[in-house]
């Protein structure tokens, strides 16, 4: 499907009128659609959105101020950041700063080729810029409409190029939905055989286990090309798995003494994080060599399986009594001493090497969930990056309108 071919055949010659986008939208700001409450529950009925990457953000039992996009869908966009969403569901919203974007006219101008076509536009998002862009700037960016004055042709030729897109978006939503199930399959079942119901194994606190070791702090200007390897607490966040054959940050050489090191074997847990769930996250570090950590994480030093442990520290039930031990404030931050006291099971404690043959045997069964749901190189994340590049590919060809001089400008 080149562009050129496919356009040419679907245009079959007709114009495209190129116009500004604020013509052919309307907004509504979000005022009367803003959640009031913070208690947020899975057991409630109306999703509460952000336009950005998290999207939905919780789920609130509040019953007025709905959007009812199940009625006529909507586009969301942040005014700040740019980014946006196709919502077709009843929602709230958090964020003061979000439009809610629909087409002037539905008859002429389809909202979803508006949608698809935004995405298209590289963003404008700049770090600290406060401005609300969608007036400033969004409204006078020119969208390419095709055969305009002849609106039976033009919303043939915007339902088709939705439709195909939509095919891709529906694809990549259903591995999505299978990914996000397979999750939960995945917790349930980490989650039970790391309860070892039938009692062959003991529970004793991670300070009989091993003991934790504070890093040493450095800041951004530590940071250098070629220097001593590094592990910032904040990558944690999104590195879970083994650290062996990573790419890490490096700090200064002339460091090395003030430093303190994660050794082979160590399990890394976050000091510190944005939310009470954050902190004390936990990857396993079974690389062959030490790495220095920032003075907001901390290794565990023990003699069992590593990646044992890190499994057991993402469990409920480590997580509910991790959460007892951060104390909160505009920095949620790990109380040590007392997550030292966090027991965890030790399957066969009386017999080592049975012991270290159970461990081994369900990081095993455990490693093989994670590379389904988590490896970006094998498994449904790489199949959905394979989807979503293919989709982004696709748009692009069809919806990249050669454009005239006075458009250029």
């Amino acid at each position: 499907m080149s562009r050129a071919s496919f356009l040419q055949r679907l245009l079959n010659g007709v114009a495209v009128e190129w116009l500004p986008l604020g013509d052919l939208t309307k907004y509504e700001q979000p005022t009367k659609y803003l959640v009031a409450a913070k208690n947020y529950s899975d057991d409630f009925a109306t999703p509460v959105l952000t336009a950005g990457q998290t999207f939905i953000l919780g789920y609130t039992d509040e019953v007025d101020g709905i959007y009812k996009a199940s009625e006529s869908s909507v586009l969301i966009f942040d005014d700040f950041t740019t980014a946006n969403k196709w919502v077709d569901f009843d929602f709230k919203v958090k964020s003061s700063a979000m439009k809610m974007i629909t087409s002037i006219d539905e008859g002429k101008i389809l909202l979803k080729y508006i949608y698809y076509w935004l995405n298209t536009q590289p963003s404008e998002f700049v770090d600290g810029d406060h401005k609300r862009q969608w007036i400033s700037s969004y409204t006078g960016k020119k969208v390419p409409i095709p055969c305009p004055h002849n609106i039976k042709k033009s919303l043939e030729i915007q339902a088709e190029i939705v439709r195909i897109l939509d095919a891709f978006s529906e694809l990549t939503a259903e591995l999505t939905a299978e990914l996000t199930a397979r999750k939960q399959q995945y917790k349930h079942y980490r989650d039970q055989l790391l309860r070892f119901p039938g009692g062959e194994a003991e529970w004793k606190p991670l300070s009989e286990i091993g003991e934790f070791i504070r890093g040493k702090r450095f800041t951004k200007a530590d940071y250098v090309d070629d220097g001593i390897d590094v592990i910032h607490y904040g990558e944690i966040y999104t590195k879970y798995g083994a650290w062996a054959d990573r790419t890490f940050s490096k700090v200064r050489r002339d460091m090395e003494k003030s430093l303190r090191y994660a050794l082979s074997g160590d399990v890394i847990m976050t000091g510190v994080g944005e939310t009470v769930e954050d902190v004390g996250k936990a990857v396993a570090w079974v690389g062959k060599k030490e790495v220095a950590i920032h003075d907001d994480s901390y290794a565990f030093r023990h003699a069992m399986n590593p990646k044992f442990i890190s499994y057991v520290m993402q469990t409920n039930a480590f997580i509910d009594e991790k959460v007892k031990h951060v104390s909160r404030g505009k920095v949620n931050r790990l109380l040590i001493d007392g997550v030292a006291k966090v027991r965890i099971p030790i399957p066969f404690p009386d017999d080592a090497d049975r012991s270290i043959a159970e461990q081994a045997r369900i990081v095993a069964i455990l490693d093989k969930f994670d590379v389904l749901i988590n490896s970006i190189s094998e498994g449904l994340p790489r199949e959905i990056e394979l989807r979503q590049k293919q989709y982004e590919y696709y748009r692009e060809q069809l919806l990249t309108f050669p454009k005239p001089e006075e458009v250029e400008a």
